[in-house]
């Protein structure tokens, strides 16, 4: 790659489809693969990695919002598109552009039947979700009965898929927590599906389940964080490969004297004569003021640069002393050192908050390395 002259978040079309046959390895032969690409594909670049995963053969696709299934179908996206998080303001969206709601209530089961009646759907693709442990969004156990009275007097909608979410699958202490739900979703499946007149997929599996419990593959597996490059367990990260790479330059090179404060609120004071580097990233463009005052760093030619003072709107200034650099040298934000994981755990967070936070000015740049 040629060097950055401004703050890019490169997207590695290579690493993404290394992890997804990383991935696909540890699934059987006849489970379909599920690929979540909602938050503009964790904070990279939907369009473009969707495509990359239709080429690659994906089954399936994941989106939050409706609005986020538009997107792909506009691109020219025709596999099947689930949406995990449908409102009833966006069933004419939905039904428009041929994406599939996740039915998760009583009140949704109701209002998108009756909507899909009056459009004279005729087995329209629903996925029943149920809740099993994660408190978030599903149905209930105890729901099933109104579930199938509903389904059995309507011919507008068919259940294309019953499915659930694991809470903690990345989380070996919590082994005894993670088979209960897997026992309660098996239970329900097998319930559902003696009552239904066809066989929906069944599917539980995210990414840290595809890993830690490959007896509950079922008929598909959703990954998400795998495929940017993350997994549930040190191990399983480093035989995955980071999708995005957040690279800026350094604008200017201060020369500052003991006792110079640094940036605003004057909450650093350098205690020698430093070099300070100023590059133009900051916490608009999705790098938080938590990362100030030493919690975070970034690399330049190999070697940490500490931030000092306050993370700015526009601008980072980070310690150069020990640093052989000039203005318009390239600094790693995150990518292969540090990961975004790392960067992460600096201020006790995760991956995902990091890459979904980088904003929409940063310019994406679509390569294979």
């Amino acid at each position: 790659m040629p060097k950055v002259t401004e703050t890019v978040l490169e997207i590695d079309l290579n690493a993404l489809g290394h992890n997804y046959r990383y991935l696909a390895s540890k699934v059987k032969k006849d489970t379909k693969i599920l690929a979540v690409v909602k938050a503009f594909g964790y904070g990279s670049e939907s369009v473009a990695v969707a495509k990359e995963l239709v080429a690659l053969d994906v089954d399936y696709f994941a989106v939050a919002y409706a609005a986020e299934g538009e997107t792909l179908r506009d691109a020219g996206i025709e596999t099947p598109i689930l949406v995990l998080h449908p409102l009833p303001d966006n069933f004419d969206l939905i039904v428009n552009r041929c994406l599939e709601p996740s039915i998760y209530s009583q009140k949704m089961l109701d209002a998108f039947v009756s909507y899909a009646e009056k459009q004279r759907q005729h087995a329209y693709p629903i996925h029943v979700k149920f809740n099993t442990g994660l408190n978030r969004l599903g149905f209930s156990e105890e729901d099933l009965n109104t579930i199938t009275n509903k389904l059995e007097k309507t011919q507008a909608v068919t259940v294309k898929s019953v499915f659930s979410h694991l809470a903690a699958s990345e989380d070996v202490s919590e082994q005894s927590f993670t088979r209960t739900q897997l026992e309660r979703f098996r239970s329900i499946s097998e319930k559902i599906t003696a009552r239904l007149p066809y066989t929906p997929l069944l599917h539980t599996l995210n990414t840290s389940g595809i890993i830690n419990y490959p007896n509950a593959q079922y008929d598909m597996v959703r990954t998400g964080i795998g495929l940017y490059g993350f997994g549930n367990h040190p191990e399983e990260t480093s035989k995955l490969r980071p999708v995005a790479t957040l690279k800026t330059v350094i604008s200017q090179i201060h020369t500052i004297n003991k006792g110079d404060t640094v940036g605003y609120n004057r909450a650093f004071t350098a205690p020698k004569t430093m070099r300070t580097a100023t590059l133009p990233i900051g916490h608009a463009d999705g790098i938080s003021r938590a990362y100030g005052n030493g919690k975070g760093w970034m690399s330049i030619h190999g070697k940490k640069a500490k931030i000092i003072g306050n993370v700015c709107m526009d601008m980072i200034m980070v310690d150069v002393s020990e640093i052989e650099c000039e203005e318009g040298d390239e600094v790693i934000v995150f990518g292969e050192q540090p990961t975004a994981g790392e960067l992460a755990e600096a201020v006790q967070s995760i991956p995902y908050e990091l890459l979904t936070a980088i904003s929409q000015r940063v310019k994406r740049v679509v390569c294979r390395k």
